[in-house]
């Protein structure tokens, strides 16, 4: 078995390196080895490495510069899925693409399903749901999973700032009325690895197209986030003794965030037996935390 992995130097794409290892021959590639604008690019390299899965984990992910430079967002969150997804459809392999919880506007007070009506708010989530069309449009075999609030043990995220930033101030102020789901990039990478394993065995795969939400069991703010992250800072090294909350409105930014983007994950469970822990158990994992 053969699967071609794309962003492998992403947060969840270095994490699928390992986790896909065991069950197939990966092929893994990133830029600039591969131009994610580049279509006919694009193709020439599903077709020459023929594999039975796409894994597409390249995306990009500048949430606010997206709103300066819309049309490369586009290109690499929309067009180059609907690239990938036609070509995995022509050699009849499984396509396996990441969205995200930005693509609803935060205005509910439970947690997202799979058929809530998405409505994007900014240029990042507005790329990231015609990707998600354009990978359904394709006509291949597909799973789409929708992730919320990655972090991990490296490249650039939430936790490693909060941790940088506890060391150099005696006080922080995170934004405490917006809510989501911490998703370690380690577990996303564990769960597609085995919904992929079972997938693939299966006789008809179609069965299983579709979209799942993909996130840690439980909900908090970023502030909530950011005080569990300092708190598993030892003392030696943390400068940080107070996280105050603020409002959305005291913090603007140029992109605008979904106030609330609560996964529910059921369907993932339901399908696949999946189902993450506690972002709090996660987030002690992470940090090598009893």
């Amino acid at each position: 078995m053969k699967i071609l992995l794309l962003g492998k130097n992403g947060q969840v794409g270095w994490e699928l390196r390992r986790t896909l290892a065991p069950l197939a021959e990966v092929t893994a590639v990133d830029y600039p080895e591969i131009n994610f604008t580049d279509v006919p690019a694009l193709r020439r390299l599903v077709a020459d490495a023929h594999p039975d899965a796409v894994v597409n984990a390249a995306a990009y992910t500048a949430v606010d510069k997206a709103e300066t430079e819309p049309e490369l967002c586009r290109q690499i969150n929309a067009i180059a899925p609907g690239v990938l997804a036609e070509e995995a459809k022509k050699i009849g392999a499984l396509m396996v693409h990441y969205s995200t919880d930005y693509i609803f506007d935060g205005t509910k007070s439970s947690p997202y399903v799979e058929t809530d009506v998405p409505n994007p708010l900014g240029a990042y989530g507005r790329s990231k749901l015609e990707g998600d069309q354009a990978v359904k449009a394709s006509g291949a075999d597909h799973l789409i999973f929708r992730l919320c609030w990655v972090y991990g043990a490296r490249g650039q995220n939430f936790m490693l700032t909060m941790q940088r930033l506890a060391r150099e101030r005696e006080k922080l102020h995170v934004v405490g009325d917006q809510f989501g789901c911490p998703t370690w990039s380690r577990m996303i990478a564990e769960t597609t690895a085995l919904a992929l394993k079972e997938i693939l065995g299966c006789v008809d795969i179609s069965a299983c197209n579709g979209e799942y939400h993909l996130a840690a069991s439980g909900q908090t703010s970023w502030h909530g986030f950011a005080s569990g992250i300092i708190e598993l800072l030892p003392e030696t090294e943390r400068k940080c003794r107070a996280v105050e909350k603020i409002t959305t409105s005291e913090y603007p930014l140029p992109a605008k965030r979904p106030a609330y983007s609560v996964l529910d994950c059921g369907k993932l469970e339901k399908t696949f037996g999946l189902r993450l822990p506690d972002w709090e158990f996660s987030l002690r994992q992470v940090l090598d935390k009893p």
